[in-house]
């Protein structure tokens, strides 16, 4: 589409005015919230979700322990020391810390670094053993480097140990069966908004094995502009705590004309989908994501995400392999062959099956997509949920 010119158009600098404006607005507004007593936290979440998110790593260091609600007697304790020796975590957190130096910002001195990296070990092993239920997972330290940068190591220590025990609790299990489950939702999520490119996936039989890495890790592995990280961790913390996976699902509607131009094979959809661009249109995908949310709430769809569970089952089995011994796409190209000769047989009848689904069912499919929530009533809406969920984990005052 192309811009238009004309009688009332904004310049980029009257735009950039009405920002500057926006934003010491929007300053104001948190400082007001965090004045109270108590505490504004519902208003701090909409502040969290609604364009900008919080701005600044110094109000991030304010608001991100109220939308944790960890206690401030908790933020002034001084971390104890971690022991290292004959920790049953230590070797592969530090593998993992050491391939972490693209999380730190470029050209800071080495030193700076590597006493970071010692902290985040500090931290990782701190929360293990402070939470001997909790099993360390690789894409954890890309959550926790990134609380770290942020907020320092004392109050990142406290921040990191509620969102383990809460927002990344099925993440820490000694299976992934329910981390298996929250990518089951994204295919349904797909599918009520855009259902071709559902059935494109379904026919090339991708499964959701390229969106692991960023619903473990907060998108914090896979992106690398550190401002669009702490973006999505606003929003994230402000929310239920199912909303990376609708964020996801908006990346994937979001690129459907290559998803849809890619061949219909398991491995070219597997590697198109899992190489996630970097000049995505952030805000405009956050405000998607709370409208999905609100539109089609978890409990719409946790019957569909369930009746995913087999597929996701097969596809995780292809990832534990290919995490252990070569690349997905090896994996997958090998599992595709396989399975080439007992598709040959129905590949006609599922095509057909695949590709028409009834006009009806399109039909109400595509005026689903041209529905917009407002942002602020999404936000609204969004704020609400995370409220009535957050008693259940005791979260929230």
């Amino acid at each position: 589409m192309k811009n238009s010119r004309g009688v009332g158009a904004s310049s980029p600098v009257n735009g950039r005015q009405d920002w500057d404006t926006r934003r010491k607005r929007k300053i104001a507004e948190i400082a007001q919230a965090l004045s109270v007593s108590p505490v504004d936290v519902a208003a701090l979440r909409r502040m969290a979700i609604s364009e900008g998110g919080l701005l600044t790593d110094e109000i991030r260091r304010q608001v991100w322990p109220r939308l944790l609600n960890v206690p401030l007697n908790v933020l002034d304790e001084e971390p104890e020391t971690v022991e290292r020796e004959n920790n049953k975590d230590y070797n592969q957190v530090l593998l993992d810390v050491q391939r972490s130096l693209r999380r730190f910002p470029p050209g800071m001195p080495d030193e700076q670094r590597e006493g970071l990296q010692e902290e985040l070990i500090d931290i990782i092993l701190r929360v293990l053993k402070r939470n001997p239920q909790l099993h360390y997972y690789q894409g954890y330290h890309d959550i926790v480097v990134t609380f770290l940068l942020v907020l320092g190591e004392r109050l990142a220590t406290a921040l990191v140990e509620k969102l383990s025990t809460h927002h990344l609790r099925d993440f820490m299990d000694p299976t992934m069966d329910n981390t298996k489950h929250i990518l089951n939702y994204l295919m349904p999520i797909i599918e009520r908004v855009n259902p071709e490119v559902h059935d494109f996936m379904q026919q090339a039989e991708v499964g959701t094995v390229f969106a692991l890495s960023w619903l473990i890790t907060w998108f914090g592995h896979v992106l690398s502009d550190f401002r669009h990280v702490v973006r999505l961790y606003d929003f994230f913390l402000a929310c239920h705590p199912l909303m990376p996976i609708y964020f996801a699902a908006v990346i994937v509607l979001y690129r459907e004309e290559e998803v849809l131009e890619c061949e219909c094979d398991m491995a070219m959809v597997h590697h198109l989908l899992s190489q996630i661009p970097q000049d995505l249109p952030y805000e405009t995908l956050i405000s998607r994501a709370g409208d999905l949310f609100v539109q089609f709430p978890p409990s719409e769809l946790a019957k569909e995400a369930v009746s995913h569970e087999s597929m996701a089952t097969s596809t995780f089995k292809d990832f534990e392999l290919a995490s252990t011994q070569q690349r997905p796409d090896s994996v997958l190209r090998r599992r595709r062959r396989q399975k080439q000769t007992a598709l040959e047989s129905s590949a006609a009848s599922s095509v057909v099956a695949v590709a028409q689904p009834s006009a009806a069912r399109r039909f109400v499919r595509l005026a689903v997509m041209g529905l917009t929530v407002a942002l602020g009533a999404a936000a609204l809406a969004v704020v609400n949920t995370a409220l009535e969920w957050a008693p259940k984990l005791d979260l929230f005052p």
